[in-house]
C-alpha cells in the first residue's frame, strides 16, 4: 500500500468520523434529547446484530468465559477502530471497561453538545444485549460512570448473575464503584500476524463509515425520510465545507482550479477502496471522473441506498463549495456500480 494509499484511507476516515458528530449534534440541537436517545438505541442494536457474532471469534477471546469476553472484545473492537480503551478483570464473572480520553464518539468540543440520552441509547442497543446475543440470559452490564454527566468517562463491567435477567434488569447503574488498578499486561491485543498497518486503517475507515451507512437509515426510522433527508444533507454540506482544509493538506491537495478540485475528490474516492477514472475531454470550466465499486452503499439496496446516496453526495459538494475558486458539484448514477462526478466553475 503506498503512502498515498494511506492518508487517502485516513482522510475517509476523518471526513466520516466528523460526519458522525456533525450529524449527532444537528439532531441534539434540532430534535432534542428523546429523539437522539431513540436513535443511538436503534443505531448501536442495529450495529450490534451486523458485528458482534461476527467478528467474535476472528478476535481470538472465544475460550474465555462471556463476562471476560465481553469486556476484551469492546477493548479489541474499538482499538481496531482507533478508540481508547481498557480492560480490568476482577473475575471471570466480573470484567470491566473503561474508554479514555478524548471520546472518539464525541471527539473536541461535541462532548458538550449531545444529550445524556447518547450514551444510554447505545447501553441499551448494544451493551445490554451482549448476553442475548451470546445466549446468556445472566449476563449484563452495570454502567458505574458516563461521558456526559463529568465523571470520570464511560467504565462499567459486563457480570454474570446467578439468575437469568429480565429485560430491565441487563442494564444497570451504579455510580460511585471504581475499576479495579489498571495493568498494561492484562491488556488484550489484536493478533499481528492478522491486524497489519494496512488493515488497521482500513478497519478505522470502515468503522466510522459503518457509523453513517446504519446511522442514516435508522435515523429516518426515528424522525422519517424527508427529514432524515434534510437535516442529514445539511450536516453532510457543512461537515464537507468545515473539513475540506483539513483532508485536502492530508492529501496535499491544492485549492485552486476545477481540475485540481478533481484531483482532490478522485484521491478521497481512492481512499474509499473504489475505482476513479477520470472522464476524457474535460476543460477549465468542466471536468468528470467516474467512481466504481460503491463501498458506501455496498450491499444495500432500495430506498436505504437511496436515502444513503441523497445525503453523502451533499459531503462532497460542502468539500467543492469550501475552495476559493466558486465551483459545483453535480451526481450522477449511471446503475448500481457506477457514479459519475462532474465539478464545474460558477465564474
Amino acid at each position: 500500500m503506498t503512502n498515498s494509499t494511506v492518508k487517502a484511507i485516513k482522510a475517509q476516515a476523518e471526513m466520516h468520523h466528523a460526519y458522525l458528530l456533525g450529524l449527532q449534534l444537528m439532531i441534539s440541537t434540532r430534535k432534542g434529547p428523546d429523539v437522539m436517545e431513540e436513535w443511538m438505541f436503534r443505531l448501536f442494536r442495529r450495529q450490534h446484530l451486523d458485528k458482534f457474532l461476527s467478528s467474535f471469534n476472528k478476535l481470538g477471546i472465544s475460550g474465555e468465559s462471556d463476562a471476560v469476553a465481553c469486556a476484551k472484545y469492546h477493548v479489541l473492537s474499538n482499538s481496531i477502530g482507533g478508540v481508547p480503551v481498557e480492560y480490568m478483570a476482577e473475575s471471570d464473572n466480573k470484567a470491566w471497561v473503561r474508554f479514555r480520553y478524548p471520546r472518539w464518539m464525541y471527539h473536541g468540543a461535541t462532548i458538550c453538545g449531545v444529550p445524556v440520552g447518547v450514551s444510554r441509547g447505545f447501553l441499551r442497543g448494544w451493551y445490554a444485549h451482549n448476553g442475548v446475543s451470546l445466549k446468556n440470559l445472566r449476563l449484563g452490564y452495570v454502567c458505574v460512570s458516563e461521558d456526559m454527566t463529568g465523571e470520570f468517562g464511560f467504565c462499567g463491567y459486563f457480570k454474570e448473575y446467578d439468575h437469568d435477567l429480565s429485560d430491565d434488569e441487563r442494564l444497570q447503574f451504579a455510580k460511585g464503584e471504581l475499576p479495579p488498578a489498571f495493568r498494561e499486561e492484562d491488556q488484550p491485543a489484536p493478533p499481528p500476524s492478522e491486524w497489519n498497518e494496512e488493515r488497521l486503517e482500513k478497519a478505522n475507515r470502515n468503522y466510522a463509515m459503518d457509523y453513517i451507512r446504519n446511522g442514516l437509515n435508522e435515523l429516518a426510522g426515528v424522525i422519517g425520510k424527508e427529514e432524515t433527508i434534510e437535516l442529514a444533507s445539511l450536516a453532510a454540506r457543512l461537515i464537507g465545507l468545515q473539513y475540506y482544509p483539513q483532508t485536502a493538506a492530508t492529501l496535499d491537495a491544492l485549492d485552486g482550479s476545477v481540475q485540481e478540485a478533481t484531483a482532490y475528490l478522485m484521491d478521497m474516492m481512492r481512499g474509499m477502496g473504489d475505482t476513479v477514472i477520470l472522464v476524457p475531454g474535460g476543460s477549465p470550466e468542466s471536468t468528470s471522473f467516474e467512481q466504481t465499486g460503491l463501498r458506501i452503499v455496498r450491499g444495500m439496496e432500495g430506498e436505504e441506498r437511496e436515502l444513503l446516496l441523497a445525503c453523502w453526495k451533499e459531503l462532497w459538494l460542502g468539500t467543492i463549495r469550501s475552495h476559493r475558486q466558486m465551483m459545483t458539484l453535480e451526481m450522477q448514477q449511471v446503475n448500481e456500480e457506477k457514479l459519475v462526478w462532474t465539478v464545474k466553475r460558477l465564474r
